[in-house]
């Protein structure tokens, strides 16, 4: 391996890296708020790659259908809950938030061509189309069970990522899809090329990054999460809704996890149950972190990208293997250090 091969690996890892931090961080955020180990985190990112490749094929893509489904289904379970307790008053502005926003929606994508929208619009579209989605899934599948253990927790979280690979299969077909690139733009250092798209990747994750940290540490409702993480009887004894704090977070997951999809759909070919391998490589960063540190997770999430280059050179048949092989010592370090206690 020469300096240029060096590089170049090292580019594809710190970019792969990049995006498996941000799902890293997903993950710890929704497991410290809700108890959710989210497993379907990754189909967010194969349902915002494929929704901005139908977009620019001209297509209305499948993930709108299910925004009309499952915002249809929580109309009727909200609304059957707001007859029941004779608050009538909020079964229109329930129709209107649940149902109207996605008819909406479906009917400027019916008026006007997605394909001849400029690219900022269809990225903003495709995020329209899929970000929903998250908060609306926390609703129907989390919420009714969200004070049950991890382990039924988990159970869901199978029974979801399986449904939602199925709708991907049946929305996008088997074949992959992959958009063009955000810019043609490359440069040359040490003899090896830079290619624009993947510093367009990593500024991008930046960015985000520290948006979330500002959010985080300044809005009332990023210290609301903050707070449920930390303690969420305390939280819920100084007000703060654990239902809103569980649609927030699946809300934000998903649009980590959108946003991560978008951004990788020019530099590879996303199939419908690409997310999954996807996810469970920032699942191993999240582990590295403990599922608790945002910076230990993200840092993880970087080495395993890194990992997973340099083993595509040197053991490019194994490199799978190795990438989740890290998870091993992991473990094995965290339940020595750690105390054991028994579980309530």
């Amino acid at each position: 391996m020469d300096l240029q091969i060096a590089l170049l690996l090292g580019q594809d890892g710190i970019a792969n890296g990049a995006i498996y931090a941000l799902l890293a961080l997903a993950l710890v955020l929704v497991f410290a708020v809700t108890r959710v180990i989210f497993i379907p985190q990754g189909e967010f990112v194969a349902f915002g790659a494929l929704t901005l490749a139908g977009l620019q094929a001209g297509q209305l893509p499948g993930t709108l259908w299910l925004l009309l489904c499952l915002g249809s289904v929580i109309a009727m379970v909200e609304g059957w809950g707001a007859w029941r307790e004779r608050r009538l008053k909020q079964i229109p502005l329930i129709v209107l938030v649940n149902c109207g926003a996605p008819l909406l929606l479906a009917g400027a994508l019916l008026t006007f061509s997605p394909a001849g929208l400029p690219l900022l619009i269809q990225v903003l579209v495709a995020l329209l189309v899929v970000v929903p989605l998250g908060p609306m899934i926390y609703r129907l599948a989390y919420q009714p069970v969200a004070d049950l253990s991890v382990l039924v927790l988990l159970i869901v979280s199978v029974a979801v990522h399986v449904t939602l690979v199925g709708l991907g299969l049946l929305f996008f077909g088997a074949e992959g899809s992959r958009t063009p690139a955000f810019t043609d733009t490359s440069f040359e250092f040490a003899g090896a090329t830079l290619q624009g798209q993947t510093l367009l990747v990593l500024l991008a994750s930046l960015v985000l990054i520290v948006a979330l940290y500002l959010f985080f540490e300044r809005t009332i409702y990023g210290k609301a999460l903050r707070a449920t993480a930390m303690n969420r009887t305390g939280a819920r004894l100084m007000g703060i809704s654990s239902s809103l704090a569980g649609l927030l977070s699946f809300g934000l997951s998903a649009a980590i996890g959108a946003f991560s999809g978008i951004l990788i759909s020019p530099l590879t070919t996303i199939y419908y149950d690409s997310g999954f391998l996807i996810g469970l490589k920032g699942f191993v960063g999240a582990i590295i972190g403990g599922l608790a540190s945002y910076p230990v997770a993200a840092a993880g999430a970087l080495l395993v990208g890194l990992l997973e280059a340099y083993s595509s050179f040197w053991a490019s048949a194994f490199k799978e293997v190795i990438v989740f092989t890290l998870v091993i010592p992991v473990l094995l370090w965290r339940s020595l250090k750690s105390r054991h206690v028994e579980e309530e």
